[in-house]
């Protein structure tokens, strides 16, 4: 079923915000003031914007640009494209673009997910502007084409699609959940790492570390990537607590025999010590023989004093994050010393509740692998539906 394709000014009204200057002078605790939409007043990946965090003084409207509930508003620089529907009444800056539709025949979830296809992104970015700051501007928008079904089959399309996101986010929810029983476990069981409330001995990290593997970071320049060579873990390959190996880059053979000290083995607990610090990670058996860089510390725990499980989720509490905070240090890019991280200081239960601990962790991670493959099964049959809505070849009666 093919439908009409129409330009997006055809049918919305599409401005750009603005800003009353210095915005400081704006900004008031007045509750009479109007709402000052911004960025950060955006949450995760919710469609809506419904409460925002700041006002401003209602002798700055001129400056600016009221919108209302039901409009659009589009991110027009840095993180581009992505809409909002909004559930408040407002004025914007000049980072963001107002759709308002003109007419009633336009359904408001329908065109959320159109906007944020994959198929109305890319047309977008190959018309911003900028080489290293990509922008839209008004015109770009009301350009950009798309297909416009009757109202009723616009809120089919949505009503499907609202289903397989609700999939998608349920499955995210789940991983969170997991995510924080793991914290809640250890915490229940050992107490603050940092506090120490239950009295365990206590020693540095360094002392817990294999003699023969101490701590280390890695390769400071891995050079080129290259198709066949020794894998390498960067801080963006560790992921909730896993290394993800099927992206792992590859170095040379010559670079990683130079940096054997950092040679990684199954089991060893990876510390991110530059950029964002405190990501953990532990290595599988995938990992065997790889090598990291410059912005990971390799910790190797020493086997029947500390399981790696333990140490990790040590490492990942709350409590211990905001420790290593206090020794993150550097401007342009936040690091923390190898050797204040040497002597972190790990409360060390009974082996064998540390153990038992890991076997809960473990536990939680299959399931978590489990949830894992539901999203990405649920995360492809929404792009798959997102692909073949917008097409025109989504079958209703049958999807239905």
């Amino acid at each position: 079923m093919s439908w009409p394709i129409v330009k997006l000014g055809e049918i919305f009204d599409i401005a750009r915000g603005g800003s009353p200057r210095p915005i400081q002078n704006y900004i008031t605790e007045d509750p009479e003031g109007l709402n000052w939409i911004m960025i950060g007043d955006t949450k995760g990946d919710s469609k809506y914007i419904e409460r925002v965090a700041k006002k401003i003084k209602r002798e700055g409207l001129g400056k600016t640009r009221q919108v209302q509930p039901g409009d659009f508003l589009l991110t027009n620089s840095m993180s581009f494209g992505r809409p909002y529907i909004l559930k408040t009444s407002g004025c914007i800056h000049d980072g963001w673009l107002v759709l308002h539709p003109k007419s009633d025949n336009l359904y408001t979830d329908y065109f959320y997910y159109c906007l944020s296809s994959d198929a109305v992104y890319q047309k977008l970015s190959a018309k911003a502007a900028g080489a290293v700051v990509k922008n839209l501007n008004t015109a770009i928008v009301k350009e950009l084409e798309v297909p416009l079904p009757p109202l009723p089959i616009q809120k089919q399309i949505a009503a499907l699609l609202e289903k397989a996101d609700t999939l998608r986010s349920q499955c995210k929810q789940m991983e969170q959940e997991l995510n924080q029983l793991a914290q809640s476990v250890f915490l229940e069981m050992f107490g603050d790492p940092v506090t120490n409330p239950k009295n365990f001995e206590a020693k540095l990290l360094e002392e817990i570390i294999d003699p023969e593997r101490p701590i280390t970071y890695g390769i400071l320049k891995p050079g080129p990537d290259l198709d066949i060579g020794i894998p390498y873990v960067r801080v963006v390959d560790m992921q909730d607590g896993r290394v993800l190996t099927e992206q792992l880059r590859k170095t040379s053979e010559e670079i990683a025999n130079s940096y054997k000290r950092s040679k990684l083995d199954k089991n060893d607990v990876l510390l991110s010590i530059r950029g964002h610090v405190g990501r953990i990670a532990i290595t599988s058996a995938e990992c065997v023989g790889a090598n990291i860089t410059q912005d990971t510390a390799r910790l190797a725990p020493i086997p029947q004093l500390v399981d790696h499980r333990y140490l990790g989720m040590c490492l990942a509490s709350h409590p211990m994050q905001a420790y290593m905070q206090r020794y993150v240090k550097g401007a342009a890019v936040k690091g923390i010393n190898l050797g204040d991280v040497k002597k972190i200081p790990i409360p060390l239960p009974k082996f064998s509740e540390q153990h038992a601990f890991g076997e809960i962790v473990s536990r939680y991670q299959m399931q978590k692998e489990g949830i894992k493959q539901k999203y990405e099964y649920s995360n492809q049959l929404f792009a798959s539906l997102m692909q073949t809505a917008f097409n025109g070849k989504l079958n209703l009666t049958k999807a239905a």
